[in-house]
């Protein structure tokens, strides 16, 4: 699957986007976001605040307890402010 990342979430990881095969452990968006923290410091950092961090999978937002075994591709976004 990819996974996309936007604003401080892909500063601080360092890349827009990747390809991951994460292992058959990980069942929702909330075991994705700590397995991709156990990759490297940069995205420890990037998802240090977990519950902050907004998800899309396949472009439809969804809540952290969500199932992520059919998706093509998760988004991660830090919380946003419009005006």
């Amino acid at each position: 699957m990819k996974a996309v990342y936007f604003a401080w979430v892909r500063e601080r990881i360092g890349r827009a986007e990747e390809e991951i095969t994460p292992p058959a452990h990980v069942a929702n968006v909330a075991d994705l976001i700590s397995w991709l923290s156990e990759k490297g410091e940069e995205y420890a950092y990037a998802f240090e605040k977990p519950q902050v961090i907004r998800v899309a999978i396949d472009r439809t937002h969804v809540k952290h307890d969500t199932p992520i075994h059919q998706a093509r591709e998760i988004a991660f976004f830090p919380p946003m402010t419009g005006g």
